[in-house]
């Protein structure tokens, strides 16, 4: 799958998902994986969220520095290949919460909006120049904010899910629980590692191994789940989440999320004004609902934050 074990090209390395668990590798889900999910329920596209009832702020558009988006459209640069966050519907449009975060900002803003499908590590050097912003799901870093000003808008680490009801008792609060279970996860994740190392830890607890279970599609995995032949499977937390919005609760998620890091729009440093117009239209989504809204819609209903800070500190 696309982005799951990189290697990354310069600039900044670091990938979407970084958690502290799992060292390098990020977890993703390829985006044939959600349209085999939707179509088992007889649907062909996701709905996401209507953004034609948001309001254009005019104390937000004010702040906007004279000839910022005078060709009424804002232009945002995604890498559409990670769902649920940004990826492609059946029809080649793009469809994804932070797809719909895009259309918010802009509807604040009084403008429309366009994704521009791009490959993931070329976004970056292009914001401020061919694109407005980068809303991709870039995991905040110290390297990328010493470059970049980057607005946070959601927390993103990993979760497991079960059949609906725990009906295995499957308890995700200690890992060293897990062992003799039997666990999938989509190969060259994230979490692919995180399960590992958790195994050799069992083993040397002196406890029986986990049972690993690697699928090359995260639909696999949790058809694998459904159909009893796996106990959990562990995933990214909004993956975990828009998988129990697409198999019609037939699967849920437990525990806590694990490790998580903000991710954050990304923005040239060369305009502030333009930026804290940005982080203004974030913060009002966010103050009136619409942003935890938006994730809902998608499945999701324990990641957003509640400040769109600019350029948080985190620890590398």
């Amino acid at each position: 799958p696309a982005r799951c074990a990189p290697p990354r090209t310069a600039p900044f390395p670091p990938p979407r998902s970084r958690l502290t668990l799992s060292g390098a590798l990020a977890g993703c889900t390829n985006a044939a994986d959600w349209k085999a999910m939707q179509d088992n329920r007889g649907s062909n596209s996701a709905e996401g969220y209507d953004t034609s009832g948001i309001e254009p702020q005019d104390g937000i558009i004010a702040m906007l520095p004279e000839g910022a988006l005078a060709d009424g459209v804002l232009d945002v640069a995604a890498s559409t290949d990670y769902a649920p966050a940004e990826f492609l519907d059946t029809d080649g449009t793009a469809i994804g919460y932070d797809v719909d975060l895009t259309k918010a900002i802009a509807a604040v803003l009084g403008v429309s909006s366009t994704t521009h499908t791009a490959e993931f590590d070329s976004i970056i050097a292009a914001v401020g120049t061919k694109y407005d912003a980068g809303i991709s799901s870039f995991t905040v870093t110290n390297e990328r904010e010493a470059a970049l000003d980057m607005v946070s808008y959601i927390n993103v680490g990993s979760r497991f899910t079960v059949v609906a009801g725990n009906p295995e008792g499957v308890n995700s609060s200690d890992h060293l629980d897990l062992c003799g279970l039997t666990i999938g996860f989509q190969t060259g994740t994230s979490q692919d590692d995180a399960v590992r190392a958790d195994s050799r830890t069992c083993v040397d607890a002196g406890r029986s191994a986990i049972d690993l279970r690697a699928y090359n599609t995260q639909s696999e995995a949790t058809t694998a789940l459904t159909g009893g032949t796996i106990d959990a499977v562990y995933s990214d937390s909004t993956v975990a989440g828009y998988a129990a919005e697409n198999t019609g609760g037939e699967v849920e998620t437990i525990g806590e999320t694990e490790d998580a890091l903000p991710q954050a729009i990304v923005l040239s440093k060369s305009d502030p004004r333009f930026n804290a117009a940005i982080q203004a239209a974030v913060q009002y989504l966010m103050d009136s609902g619409i942003w935890t809204d938006i994730l809902a819609s998608w499945g999701i209903t324990d990641a957003a934050l509640t400040t769109a800070e600019m350029n948080p500190k985190v620890e590398d």
